[in-house]
């Protein structure tokens, strides 16, 4: 939880591709305290099977960005065969099971604040947004 000196940060990630959580993939979690300032890795979980990170460590005092590192290639990498056969028209054999290998996304954080940031991912695109 965040207390008034810092920030929070969770996330889950929905396969759009299948309609259903992504389970399994490794997320990293960084931060920094101003824009030219160095980036420190905090660490780091897994999605579950409900596709939440429940355990990312804690921010910081004096964070104002963060970085979220999600390690898609992986995930995709093992499931490609059986997305192809759950999917009518997907290609059953592909030369990567990703067009992005990973996913690194970076917002600005205020203390106090709590950041929810779904990663809505399919093989060959992703969107994310600040949720609640």
């Amino acid at each position: 939880m965040s207390t008034s000196t810092t920030a929070s940060v969770s996330t889950h990630i929905l396969d759009t591709s299948v309609g259903r959580p992504a389970e399994g993939v490794a997320v990293q979690l960084s931060a920094r305290a101003g824009r030219t300032a160095d980036w420190q890795a905090l660490g780091g979980s897994a999605t579950d099977a409900d596709g939440r990170c429940k355990d990312l460590p804690a921010l910081p005092e004096g964070t104002t960005h963060v970085r979220l590192d999600f390690a898609v290639e992986p995930y995709f990498d093992k499931s490609a065969n059986q997305q192809a056969d759950e999917q009518q028209d997907a290609p059953a054999n592909r030369d990567s099971g990703a067009f992005f290998p990973e996913v690194a996304i970076t917002f600005a954080v205020e203390p106090g604040e709590h950041y929810h940031v779904p990663l809505l991912l399919n093989p060959f695109g992703y969107s994310v947004y600040r949720g609640s």
